[in-house]
């Protein structure tokens, strides 16, 4: 599943604040990261990370180890050349598919920009009623 597809064209930080998310939910806050992000797009900075991880509660200095060590540098690239197989070239993009034994997503419809809820239910019951 690609979960990180960082824009660099759009925002030169957009690979270590994928990296700071990944470190956040180590300690069960990736999404609250993100959310910060995208509620703090005028202070993503290097040096702002520390203070949003303190906004979201997070430890500090288990975050900066995170982060220094560049541990997700390899899990965001391989995100990024995964959705750029899948033909993904802009977000948010969705892919929706079904589980297969080994635990992979067969991606089967992909729905491209941000789409109402209408959007999503239709291609999931088609996919639903192709499976019967």
């Amino acid at each position: 599943m690609v979960k990180n597809f960082p824009l660099e064209s759009i925002h030169k930080m957009a690979s270590k604040l994928a990296e700071a998310a990944e470190c956040a939910g180590e300690q069960g806050k990736f999404w609250e990261m993100r959310e910060r992000f995208f509620a703090n797009q005028k202070d993503l900075k290097l040096e702002a990370l520390q203070s949003h991880a303190e906004a979201i509660g997070l430890n500090k200095e288990k975050f900066q180890q995170c982060l220094d060590s560049g541990k997700y540098a390899a899990k965001i690239k391989s995100d990024m050349a995964e959705g750029q197989k899948a033909t993904v070239g802009s977000i948010p993009n969705f892919l929706i598919g079904f589980a297969e034994p080994d635990d992979k997503v067969k991606a089967v419809k992909m729905l491209k920009g941000a789409k109402p809820y209408t959007a999503f239910q239709e291609a999931i019951e088609s996919l639903l009623s192709s499976k019967k």
